[in-house]
Formats: C-alpha cells, structure tokens, sequence
C-alpha cells in the first residue's frame, strides 16, 4: 500500500491514530483539516490535532475556510483515494468523484444508526446497547454512503465518551487497516445503507448538558457518562451551576419530587429521579475544578443542602 498516494481529511484529536496508521502504512501526499482556532483569555491560535502531526511528518497542509469553494489545491495532487474521519465540513461532488479509487470516510458509529457529528455521545446518552465503526463510500449527503466494512463495540456501564472516544478512534484505525487492501484491490464489500434503519446524533447542544431528572436514574447516568470529560453535564443548586461528572444509580426508590437532594452520603450526594437515586461522585462547582464529591459536601452546609431542589 506504500505506493498508493492518499490525502487525509481531519480534525480533531479522534482522527490522529488513523492518520497515523495511514502515515505508517501508505503514501500521504497531503492533510486538509479546519482552519486553526483562538483559544484562551489571550486568543492565541492553535493548530488542530491532526495538522501537529501533518507537520510533524512533513506532510503539506490545506485548512480552506469554506471546501466547497477552496479545493482545486487538493485536486492538483491527484490523489488516488482520500480518506476521511471528523472533518467537520460536507465535501462537494467536486472531490467526491475525483479520486479514482474513491472518498472513504471512517465513522464512529454502526451506520445507519447515529448519522451525525457527534456519535459518541449519543451512543450513551441514547442507551445503545452497543456501538462501533463503520467504513463508508461517501456521497453528498451526510454519512448515507454505501458501507464497506464494520466492527461492533458492546458499550459498558462504566465506559464515557472518554472512554468510548479512544476505543473507537483505534478501532477505527485497525478497522481501516484492515480494511484498505480490498479498496485499493477493488474486491471490497459495497452495501447500501437501510435507510429506514437510521437515526441520527445531531452535536450536542446547551440544553442536552442540562441534566433532566424527571427522567429514569438510568437515563440521568447515561447523561452523565455521555457528556464526561465533554462537555460535561450540569444543573443548578442554590442558583449555581455546578457539573456532574460521575456518579452511580442506587437500589432506592426515589420518595422524594425529581431533582430533590434526598441524601448525603460521605462520598456522594443522592439526588431524586423519576424512580432510583442516583448519587453523585464527582462535580466542579462554577469557577472551580473538578472535585470528588466528597471535597464538595465538606466545603458547604450539608444541612442547607438537603431537600433543596436541583434546577
């Protein structure tokens, strides 16, 4: 495969052991990936993750603003397949028909479930039972090409998208290894997707991070899991947002109105749903780090807190 001339089209941190493996096994003649960013109170301007290593091997860089205009650069390598993972712009007809074996795109998900930009988190946050990656043909359309290849993850209780994120991303670079041979041969699988199967996971906005515990105690810790390390969930007590990070559902009925304290444990604060407590293990109070519960309750009124209500 050394000889086969690829161009990676990335972004964020997910992608880099995939463009590493292909740096390692393949011909990279150039990285797209998205403009760099201002980061900080000093606005100082970052690189993305997969232009570091682009840079680190040498490799040339393209960061068009806008790629349905801002291609012909990309064109002018004559690459003959490009492959995609988080780019995070749609790709126009323009470079989807150009290279001759095709635009590939690794996702991190079991298409046609959970078309979108972020996967991930809805796996958890969803309640799928399991997940996974899927290699794809690209088309116009958002993550609705035909499949090639797919490779199931069973999702764990105590996995979050920290987790699930780094177990996907080398999945996705084994799979895609494995995988590139029968594409570059032309022998590989080519499955249309079912369109009546898909669903979808939209990126998560504000209102998703609001913890809503007039759900079940196993919806609220998906929510939990599904958000940490980002970008984390929260809600209001005493008129101060505070992020819950971790915690774990308890065999008590729940007495007491949704959102309610109900308890305060050494190591955990118990707070009311629908049906079970779930206590709560690891917070960071507004303009705080992250704490251990336990550092929380010994830092406030313990008295004050019961019974108040979570907003």
């Amino acid at each position: 495969m050394k000889s086969t001339k690829v161009i990676f089209m990335g972004t964020p941190e997910f992608a880099v052991p995939i463009l590493e493996g292909l740096i390692a096994t393949t011909n990279v003649i150039g990285v797209v990936t998205q403009p760099d960013k201002e980061v900080g109170r000093n606005h100082k301007l970052e690189a993305t993750p997969i232009k570091k290593v682009a840079l680190d091997h040498n490799i040339e860089v393209w960061q068009p603003t806008h790629i349905k205009s801002e291609f012909q650069a990309i064109l002018d390598k004559n690459p003959d397949i490009i492959i995609t993972c988080a780019y995070g712009q749609l790709i126009p007809s323009a470079i989807l028909d150009f290279p001759p074996l095709g635009c590939i795109n690794v996702h991190a998900s079991l298409l046609p479930r959970l078309r979108g930009g972020a996967p991930i988190h809805h796996a958890i946050i969803d309640g799928e039972e399991k997940t996974g990656v899927t290699i794809m043909y690209m088309d116009k359309k958002m993550d609705t090409g035909d499949i090639i290849s797919k490779k199931e993850y069973i999702i764990k209780d105590t996995d979050n998208v920290g987790i699930l994120h780094d177990t996907l991303s080398q999945m996705g670079k084994e799979l895609l290894l494995e995988t590139l041979p029968s594409i570059i041969q032309k022998t590989n699988a080519r499955l249309p997707q079912i369109e009546e199967e898909a669903t979808y996971a939209w990126n998560i906005s504000r209102e998703e991070e609001h913890i809503n515990f007039n759900a079940s105690a196993k919806e609220v810790y998906n929510q939990i899991r599904g958000l940490y390390p980002w970008p984390k969930a929260y809600t209001i007590i005493k008129e101060e947002e505070v992020k819950i990070l971790a915690g774990y559902i308890s065999e008590e009925e729940s007495t007491l109105s949704p959102g309610t304290i109900c308890a305060i444990k050494k190591e955990a604060i118990g707070i009311c749903t629908k049906d079970k407590n779930v206590y709560i293990t690891k917070v960071k109070p507004f303009g705080k780090k992250e704490m251990l519960a336990l550092d929380y309750i010994n830092g406030i009124n313990k008295e004050k807190l019961i019974n108040t209500i979570c907003e």
